[in-house]
C-alpha cells in the first residue's frame, strides 16, 4: 500500500482552491470602426475599406475588481488606441494585421491569459455581394 505524502498533499490542495477562487475577468470592445487601406490589390491599397475590428481579453482577477481606481485596470480607451494604430498600418492581409494587433496588446498589457481579434472587411471586392470578409486569430 502506498502512503500519501500529507504536508505535499495539503499544499498542492491549498494551490488549487486558491486557482479555483480566483475570477476571470474579459473585456470586449466590439465594433470598432475604421476605414484603413488593407488588401492584396493595389486599388485596395489606394482606395482603402470599411472594417469592423472586435477585440476580446481575458486575464485572472486584477486589483480593479476592489478598487475601482482606473490605475488599477486595463484601460479600454488604451486598448482602442492600440487597434487604431496597428489599423493605420497598410498590410496586404488581414491575418497580419489581427497578429500585429494581438502582439501590441500583450506587449502593453503582459497579465493578459488569452485574447481574440476579429477584423471585418466590409463588401469586399471578390466580385459578387458579399457583405464581409473575416478573420479570427486567438491566442
Amino acid at each position: 500500500m502506498r502512503l500519501i505524502n500529507t504536508e505535499l498533499f495539503y499544499r498542492t490542495t491549498s494551490v488549487i482552491l486558491n486557482f479555483a477562487e480566483k475570477k476571470m475577468v474579459s473585456i470586449q470592445i466590439e465594433g470598432m470602426r475604421f476605414h484603413a487601406f488593407h488588401g492584396h490589390y493595389p486599388v485596395e491599397q489606394l482606395v482603402g475599406s470599411d472594417f469592423i475590428v472586435d477585440l476580446k481579453i481575458q486575464f485572472q482577477e486584477s486589483k480593479a475588481l476592489k478598487t475601482d481606481d482606473l490605475s488599477d485596470a486595463i484601460n479600454y480607451q488604451v486598448l482602442y488606441g492600440i487597434v487604431k494604430e496597428e489599423m493605420q498600418i497598410t498590410s496586404s492581409l488581414l491575418e497580419h494585421v489581427g497578429n500585429r494587433i494581438l502582439k501590441a496588446v500583450y506587449n502593453k498589457f503582459p497579465e493578459i491569459d488569452n485574447s481574440e481579434v476579429k477584423i471585418s472587411k466590409l463588401n469586399p471586392p471578390m466580385g459578387g455581394e458579399i457583405d464581409k470578409v473575416c478573420v479570427m486569430i486567438s491566442k
